[in-house]
């Protein structure tokens, strides 16, 4: 029987976070991202828009390319492998 290296024996320090914490993680960057839409379009019709309608269309486009950026932000892994 071969005896086991020490590099072999898994170190707890190693291990990656659980899918609790990693879902949790990935929900709030999804909520951020979300939330800066929601504000962008709120802002853009009820205020922006009294000012400046050029600005309040710049900021409905930027609005509108946000979610699937949140997507791919959300669905981001960690890089522990």
């Amino acid at each position: 029987m071969e005896r086991r290296r020490y590099e072999d024996v898994p170190v707890i320090t190693r291990a990656r976070a659980g899918l609790r914490a990693t879902q949790r993680v990935r929900m709030r960057r999804y909520a951020w991202v979300m939330g800066t839409c929601l504000t962008l379009w709120l802002l853009a019709i009820f205020v922006v828009r009294l000012y400046s309608i050029p600005a309040a269309v710049v900021m409905c486009a930027v609005a509108c390319v946000l979610p699937p950026i949140a997507a791919v932000v959300a669905n981001a892994g960690s890089s522990g492998g």
